[in-house]
Order: C-alpha cells, then structure tokens, then sequence
C-alpha cells in the first residue's frame, strides 16, 4: 500500500476489489451498478463518509436478508492478520463491511457478534461493537469478558478497546463515563496480557477511566501494583503519562 491519505484508498479501485471478491466468491453480484452507486459523490466526503458510502452501496446489492448478506461479505475477508500492524494498510478494505454490521445489524445480535468476530482479527471491530454496547450492554460485556480470553491477540485488543469510553474517532460511551465499573472486569482480565498490542488498548482505556472517574481509576490501579508483572507495570505506567505529564504526585509515586 503506497502512502496516500487513507479516505483516498476508499475510491473507485476499492469498489471494484470488494466487487471482484464477491464474484470469485460465487456471488451473485451486478459489479458495474455497484461500482456506480459506490462511488458516486465520494469527492466530497471525508474517510467516515466514505466508508460508510460504500456499505450503503453494499446493502443495496446484497441480498435483502441479514443473516445471508453478512455470509457472503465474511466469506470474502481471506486470511486473518497475524502480526499487530496493518489493520489499515493491508485491511482497510474490510472497513465498509464493519460499517455495514454497525448500521444494518443491531437487530441480529449474534450474527453480527460473529461477523465483528472475524472482521477484528483482520482489521478492527472497535467502532462496530459500540452501538451494540448501548442496545445491548449485557449482553455485548459479557461477551466481550470472553474475548478478553481469546487465544487471538486482535479479538482480546477489541474487548478493551471497543469498551474505552472515550474512543478517539468514536461516539462517547456514555454509560461509562458515568459509571466505568461494568468494563473493569474485562481490564482486570488482561492486566497480564503477553501483547504489547493490547497493552497499548488497556492501558488507553484506564486513560480514559482517569479522565472523568479518577477515583475508580486510580483505585483500580492501586490493586494491580502488588507482585505486578513487568506487562502490567507497563500498563500502568503507560495509563498514568497524563498524569505524570501533569505533575500529579500520586500517579509519579506509583511509577517510581
């Protein structure tokens, strides 16, 4: 992938690849009038626009019923992403088909949790799970207290990072700015986490526990640093650089 702006990949090119990916898939697909409708007025949008221009074309051309629209798209996303890079570089075209199971799939619970399953291991499901989150909070947390156990880096990363309250290019959580418990224990969980990928995913979200319920953050904290592990004691210093930054003297204590 040569560097160009991201929103500038979803174009033309990138109509015709998912077009061609549903033909050789079997499906049966009318590439032009899809290759229209997709990129009719993309020059005037920004990334999220786009994206989520070319699902609107998607749902137009698949077929009306969820269960076997989200099938065919799954079946197209080849081979999972086993490294901690290139969700965007070498995945960014699965892009439309999450945004495609956060608008059209709210009312299919579990074939949209398999779908976001498959979708986050090739490019991520942080933004596809959130409206989920607010429909359905039990159910999606206790789900996602699961995944913090899946033997995939990308499925764990996506059980902290999908609950961050306030994910940057996101709508706000704002059951958990309000009130951050329910997701604590998904953190507790993968305090120990091997991946520095999702080190990176836990310790952003205490970050932003922090923010607005400081309390509950820094106590959350407080129980992890004894006998901590050399990923967990990255963790918390890695959650606590605002802080720090800011010359907050108890978070400079706890990473001393």
């Amino acid at each position: 992938m040569a560097y160009k702006q991201l929103k500038l990949w979803f174009d033309r090119d990138l109509a015709v690849l998912l077009a061609d990916k549903l033909l050789s898939n079997g499906v049966q697909f009318d590439k032009d009038a899809f290759v229209h409708i997709a990129t009719q007025g993309l020059d005037d949008l920004e990334l999220k626009g786009r994206v989520e221009y070319i699902a609107d074309a998607l749902y137009q051309h698949l077929p009306f019923d969820y269960q076997e629209a989200i099938s065919k798209l799954v079946a197209i996303l080849g081979p999972e992403n086993e490294k901690e890079t290139g969700m965007f570089k070498e995945f960014y075209w699965v892009m439309p088909i999450a945004k495609y199971v956060e608008k059209y799939g709210l009312a299919d619970f579990n074939t949209s949790m398999n779908a976001i399953y498959e979708i986050t291991k090739r490019n991520t499901g942080e933004y596809t799970i959130r409206p989920f989150l607010e429909k359905h909070p039990e159910k999606t947390l206790n789900l996602l207290e699961q995944w913090a156990k899946d033997p995939n880096k990308h499925v764990r990363r996506l059980a902290s990072e999908g609950v961050r309250p306030r994910l940057p290019w996101a709508a706000k959580l704002d059951q958990f700015i309000q009130d951050p418990k329910p997701i604590l224990p998904i953190l507790d969980t993968l305090k120990d986490d091997p991946s520095k990928y999702v080190q990176k995913s836990v310790a952003n979200c205490i970050n932003d526990i922090l923010k607005d319920n400081t309390e509950v953050g820094k106590t959350l904290i407080e129980s992890w640093v004894p006998n901590a592990s050399k990923e967990r004691k990255w963790i918390i210093k890695h959650a606590l650089r605002n802080l720090v930054k800011n010359g907050d003297e108890w978070a400079t204590g706890i990473v001393k």
